[in-house]
């Protein structure tokens, strides 16, 4: 005899139509996950336990989201982002392709925010570029853009835009240097130019902005 309580299978599938029920999707969402409706997401892409993927939101392909993750609602998620545990991405922000957010990151998208007082109309944008890469613990004020392959420090607060590449650690956050695609700290020589031996890709320095140049 059938409990009161819904099975997993039942729960995940709850509001969707036999017709979707029968489709097979091509992404993974764990049994404990939830997916709302008018939800778009891409091929590959992993959602563990306990994450809820609100409605209007679109996911690319080839993404992780770990334990305990909140997406949306209207959030746009580019291909092969990795969320790691307890992140929440709220509406207003974007993240680009292959950003990189670690374990329990925060973002928010008003600056004062009030119990007692309703601002939808006045979330600020949250961009953060392709390639770029918050720590853990760290905290995105709204209303910036985290340029490409940034690297933020694990507790950082940002509360203004980030450069391309720039490395930032602190409270509030300095840039406290530069890093390549792969996120190595560059040592430039007297020249301003950089290599990282990882993958020999090369930088220069110009007017305090970062080139890459092979």
């Amino acid at each position: 005899m059938e409990g009161k309580y819904l099975s997993p299978d039942k729960w995940k599938n709850r509001k969707k139509t036999p017709q979707e029920q029968d489709a097979k999707d091509d992404y993974f969402a764990h049994e404990t996950a939830i997916i709302d409706e008018n939800v778009n997401i891409g091929s590959n892409t992993k959602i563990w336990h306990f994450s809820h993927i609100l409605s209007g939101s679109v996911i690319g392909s080839s993404c992780s989201f770990g334990q305990n993750c909140v997406v949306g609602p209207k959030v746009k998620i580019g291909n092969g982002v990795k969320v790691q545990n307890n992140v929440s991405i709220y509406e207003g922000v974007e993240c680009e392709d292959d950003v990189f957010l670690g374990p329990s990151c925060v973002f928010t998208n008003v600056t004062n925010p009030r119990a007692f007082i309703v601002r939808r109309d006045e979330f600020k944008p949250t961009l953060l570029k392709k390639g770029s890469s918050v720590g853990a613990n760290a905290t995105i004020i709204c209303g910036v853009t985290i340029g490409e392959y940034a690297l933020i420090g694990s507790g950082a607060v940002v509360n203004r835009d980030v450069k391309p590449y720039a490395l930032m650690a602190g409270v509030p956050a300095r840039q406290i240097g530069w890093v390549s695609r792969a996120g190595n700290t560059l040592k430039f020589d007297e020249n301003g130019n950089a290599i990282d031996s990882f993958d020999n890709s090369k930088y220069r320095l110009e007017n305090d902005s970062l080139i890459v140049i092979g």
